[in-house]
């Protein structure tokens, strides 16, 4: 096993975080990474915005038979004051009401789906029924200067949560592979 360091003398760590620095993509655009994600439906959504040097592939509904998994939040966050965007605030004072609620309405989705693909109803439509909080899984594809992009905007404080995770996994399987890039790019 050889170390980065070992390999990339100290002028060319001097360039890579030259070129970071200065907007100067296209070397960082060589470094490929794949990652095979599962994640809630809303959180892909959030993320799939992200186009420029990555490639999607999400497993689709309409050719899987296995009952659909669904996420729950631990704890239902309120609205921040004065936010339009969404709730990252502290824990709504009707979290577990609302678990309930939630969890009840999922099961009523799931049965309705199960119903309708009893009934032979085309998958493709069937899927429909189902809520937003149901797992989906994707082959995402990028180079190290997108995989940047997507870390930078969805690490920050103001992320929403649930995708902020997504983003942290990505980060934190990066940055050992290429340190002293991954370093510069998320100055």
């Amino acid at each position: 096993c050889w170390n980065i360091e070992d390999r990339l003398s100290e002028k060319d760590q001097k360039l890579i975080k030259y070129l970071a620095k200065h907007n100067h993509w296209t070397p960082f655009g060589h470094c490929f990474a794949t990652f095979r994600v599962k994640a809630p439906i809303f959180v892909a959504r959030q993320l799939v915005k992200h186009q420029i040097g990555l490639c999607w592939n999400e497993v689709s509904r309409r050719y899987v038979d296995e009952e659909p998994e669904f996420w729950f939040p631990e704890v239902w966050r309120e609205r921040p004051e004065g936010s339009i965007k969404q709730g990252s605030g502290q824990a709504h004072y009707a979290s577990m009401h609302i678990a309930r609620l939630i969890e009840r309405r999922t099961q009523e989705s799931l049965n309705l789906y199960q119903s309708l693909i009893d009934d032979r109803v085309a998958p493709e439509q069937a899927r429909m029924v189902l809520p937003l909080n149901t797992m989906t899984e994707w082959i995402w594809s990028g180079s190290l200067a997108a995989w940047a992009r997507v870390c930078k905007l969805r690490l920050d404080t103001h992320a929403q949560e649930e995708t902020r995770l997504v983003a942290e996994m990505f980060a934190n399987e990066l940055e050992p592979i290429f340190p002293v890039s991954w370093a510069a790019l998320m100055a």
